[in-house]
């Protein structure tokens, strides 16, 4: 299976072709829009698109690790973790185009 990659330059590029804004103004409002949602999740706050999914940050305490190649226990420092969770209607939607692309023989 073929991965590719979502740039920022082309979420520009279709702001540009379905809102009309000029190529600049499509990329400054790509631009507001993702530091929005990235000072949001600094201040902790939960990030909620609706039709998408939502982005919160969570605390994980402290917890005792193995490193694979040794089998040596190391502490895991606490942290902050970016969690997003799919909405129905996200996960509807790549299910139903999983399907179809399914049924055409592609997978």
């Amino acid at each position: 299976m073929a991965e590719t990659t979502v740039t920022r330059a082309q979420l520009a590029e279709a702001v540009y072709q379905e809102v009309g804004l000029s190529r600049n103004d499509s990329a400054q409002l790509v631009d507001v829009i993702l530091e929005e949602i990235s000072q949001a999740l600094i201040k902790s706050d939960m990030v909620k698109l609706s039709s998408f999914g939502s982005f919160q940050v969570r605390s994980k305490a402290q917890r005792i690790g193995r490193n694979p190649k040794t089998g040596e226990e190391v502490p895991i420092l606490p942290r902050r973790v970016l969690v997003f969770r799919a909405s129905h209607v996200l996960k509807d939607k790549v299910n139903r185009a999983h399907k179809a692309g399914s049924a055409k023989g592609v997978v």
